[in-house]
């Protein structure tokens, strides 16, 4: 008796071989190598499935019930797959597969997860815009860049220093001077950072220039000049490195090809959203693309006068190079007149915080007053973001510039000071130990720390303007939010309804988020902590807590009294410029530290780098006492400008070759854009004129005898039927109607011979409801024989 077991695996259906001995559980399992390659195919067909389910237009239902009957259908036979022993080592191996991918997309959902203030800038750009957002994107972006600062100054040094150094009041440098005692611990002092503040680890003066400190002989001179170097080339890693991630991308400049409207109105929706806030904030985005695309559209489609458009947008500006030059002229006299205050005696609170005020009130006010005149331009507003950020940019950088350049003329100031008190310190200090002792054998005592005359050390009054500039500028920031948002729209808000005129559509209306005032406040911010942070260590964590409380705080100022721009339109890039400016601050602040480092003498009795005649000689020390000599010989060849002058030369011409080969890669893109772009016409077109011919074809078919038609598509469905082309009737290459002989089809009354052929010499005309023209007898239709 013949023994068959059959297999349904849902499509596949396997036979196994007959034989007397199918009862064995080893026959039962075999299979032959063209079943185990249908099953492999059918698993495989399953995982494509379970893959693309999500992207299949079926209804829920169908699409669960498929994916469990895949899942078991894979999870129940991928085994089958492994032949012999091998068999569970396969079933082993699927399993950790599994389990692999399955870790992994857990780990990817957890780090999705906690990237902060994700659903909050989702929120905001739903609502909003991309262009509010990407502040938000670019404000997260720079606190992560912060936080790796503060580990590396904070772990690299100031921490050495708290641990292994000489604690406070141990030396003249980590003391208070007795003169300034008494007021160390009031609080307009400490506001100053003066007092206690002045002599903490925020500073530069309160490090020790001992080459080793601790058990761990750890170089704090080396490990504070190299951190210090460090700062700049890691954020200048990370800028390019960003801008070479974004360069590819684009939000509002790139093809969206045709239908875009159509495309927004039948694609945009997520029909997978289960959550009632994520369906309103994804309602409120789609809404807010609809506006972006209008603009662009309206934009490209504006007409204007060219000779008005250029006269005003060189009057603009004239208007605004001309405050350019007046706040730089301003900044430049208060800060001449700030070394004036300070050499005077109980000056008031705005004599001393008098450049700051200044500074925070021109970065307050040009900022709205440059996009007033920017109005006149009539600029799209993705280009009138730029240009009116390339203005602010150039009025904060004018104003920290003409701030370093008055700074150092009081450096200088300081630095001839030195001289004449480094040797009133040591005239001190030898007479001290030289009349206390009086020839007696009794060990003198230590002179208090805090009587010992010091210098003016101008590092630390360089770090404690930076400080101050900061802090002076976080809260003006948050005091105009408080004050010109918050409680603007609270006044529109409650006074709306007891007024003259309508506050929300007049004057002053709800405010909107201005982008390019905090995003170049944000770089400007940033420039000063990359200046300050060489005098000032403690600099990087004021502006991580700054950039902390800044996002839940603009976050909350945003959604709750802001609202969207008349005019919203998509960012288009705008990362990728942001980055720009601030790669151009980066290099910018670097300039004035390598200046301080390589020319400017240290101070004598403060720093790690007091009593050397340059930053940089921590370096050539390190050199000599910690390495041999051959590796000393080979950095001084380095440094030869034969070697240095050439390698410059050598990486000019790598990035023109580069730039030149991104330019060519670039317009190989735009080129294969618009073939891509010629071959959808060309296929619509053919679609076109297949319908145009179809047409032509169907009114050609209506001229025939009803009679002749029934036959035409009888023949059509017999053809098609039998595999055959259906061009029983058709048109050939010189435009005549063919028929094919033996078809026998009946033109008109007692017509028994094939149909000729009928030139086509135009298009048929319409017919008005008559089913036959009569000819020029009666009874004999067109196309009979005259008699």
């Amino acid at each position: 008796m013949q023994v068959c077991h059959v297999r349904v695996l849902h499509r596949l259906t396997f036979e196994c071989p007959t034989g007397s001995d199918a009862g064995s559980d080893e026959d039962e399992i075999s299979m032959t190598e063209e079943e185990m390659e249908k099953l492999k195919e059918h698993v495989e067909e399953k995982k494509k499935l379970i893959a693309t389910i999500r992207n299949k237009p079926w209804r829920m239902k169908k699409k669960l019930s498929l994916l469990r009957d895949s899942q078991a259908f894979v999870e129940k036979f991928e085994g089958a797959l492994g032949k012999g022993k091998g068999k569970k080592f396969y079933a082993y191996k699927v399993m950790m597969m599994k389990k692999w991918i399955k870790f992994k997309r857990d780990f990817d959902n957890f780090r999705t997860a906690c990237i902060p203030w994700e659903m909050k800038i989702k929120e905001v750009e739903s609502h909003f815009g991309s262009s509010v957002a990407s502040y938000f994107i670019f404000l997260r972006w720079m606190y992560g860049v912060n936080l790796v600062l503060f580990g590396l100054i904070f772990g690299l040094v100031v921490i050495p220093e708290i641990l292994m150094g000489m604690p406070y009041g141990s030396m003249p440098r980590k003391t208070v001077p007795r003169s300034e005692e008494k007021t160390a611990m009031d609080f307009s002092v400490l506001w100053d950072f003066e007092g206690y503040a002045k002599y903490s680890a925020l500073f530069y003066g309160y490090y020790n220039n001992q080459r080793m400190i601790g058990w761990l002989q750890y170089r704090l001179p080396l490990s504070y000049f190299l951190v210090g170097v460090s700062v700049f080339g890691y954020s200048l890693m990370v800028v390019i490195r960003t801008m070479a991630s974004n360069a590819n991308e684009s939000t509002g400049e790139g093809d969206d090809g045709n239908y875009n409207f159509s495309f927004k109105m039948f694609t945009s929706w997520d029909y997978l959203i289960g959550n009632p806030e994520t369906a309103d904030n994804k309602f409120a985005s789609i809404t807010t693309s609809f506006k972006e695309s209008i603009v662009d559209e309206e934009e490209s489609n504006k007409d204007e006068n060219i000779h008005l458009t250029r006269f005003l947008r060189v009057l603009a500006n004239v208007l605004i190079i001309c405050c350019l030059c007046g706040s730089g002229y301003l900044i430049y006299f208060v800060v001449k007149r700030s070394q004036t205050f300070s050499k005077m005696e109980n000056i008031g609170w705005y004599e001393r915080n008098e450049v700051e005020i200044v500074m925070s009130l021109l970065g307050m006010f040009c900022p709205p007053l440059f996009e007033t005149i920017a109005n006149m331009e009539e600029y799209h507003p993705r280009v009138a973001l730029k240009w009116q950020l390339g203005r602010i940019f150039a009025l904060f950088l004018g104003n920290l510039y003409t701030f370093l350049l008055a700074l150092m003329d009081d450096v200088n100031e300081k630095l001839e000071q030195e001289v004449a008190i480094r040797n009133v310190t040591y005239w001190t200090l030898h007479n001290y130990y030289n009349t206390s002792g009086n020839g007696n054998d009794s060990t003198v005592p230590p002179m208090n720390p805090a009587d010992v005359p010091r210098g003016p050390c101008w590092e630390t009054n360089v770090g404690v303007e930076f400080v101050r500039l900061t802090v002076s500028d976080i809260l003006v920031t948050y005091v105009t939010i408080l004050v010109g948002d918050f409680l603007r729209a609270c006044f529109v808000r409650f006074v709306n309804y007891c007024w003259c005129w309508d506050l929300e559509a007049g004057f002053p209306s709800y405010a909107e988020f201005d982008i390019s005032g905090n995003v170049l406040g944000l770089i400007f911010n940033q420039g000063m902590i990359w200046m300050g942070s060489f005098y000032a260590p403690g600099l990087i964590g004021i502006n991580v807590l700054r950039l902390l409380t800044s996002m839940y705080f603009q976050c909350w100022a945003v959604m709750s009294s802001n609202v969207p721009h008349e005019r919203v339109f998509k960012a288009s890039k705008s990362n990728n410029f942001y980055m720009g400016l601030l790669l151009l601050i980066l290099f910018l602040s670097l300039l004035p530290v390598a200046y301080t480092i390589m020319t400017l003498p240290p101070s004598f009795d403060c720093g790690p780098f007091s009593e050397k005649n340059r930053m940089f000689d921590v370096i050539e020390e390190t050199m000599e006492k910690d390495f041999p000599p051959f590796i000393g010989k080979i950095i001084s060849s380095a440094a030869n400008p034969g070697l240095i002058i050439p390698a410059i030369l050598l990486m000019v011409l790598a990035i023109y070759y580069l730039n030149a080969v991104s330019k060519a890669f670039e317009h190989a893109n735009l080129d294969l854009r618009k073939k891509m772009q010629m071959q959808r016409e060309e296929e619509k077109n053919k679609r076109n004129n297949n319908t145009e011919a179809n047409s032509i074809m169907k009114e050609l078919e209506d001229l025939l005898p009803p009679q002749a038609r029934m036959a035409l598509h009888q023949q059509s469905s017999e053809t098609e039927n039998k595999g055959g082309s259906a061009n029983t009737v058709g048109l050939s290459p010189k435009n005549e109607l063919v028929t094919r002989p033996g078809n026998n089809l009946g033109m008109g009354r007692g017509a028994a011979s094939p149909v000729p052929r009928i030139a086509v010499t135009q298009p048929p005309a319409p017919r008005a409801g008559v089913m036959h023209q009569q000819g020029p007898h009666p009874g004999m239709g067109r196309g009979q024989p005259r008699h």
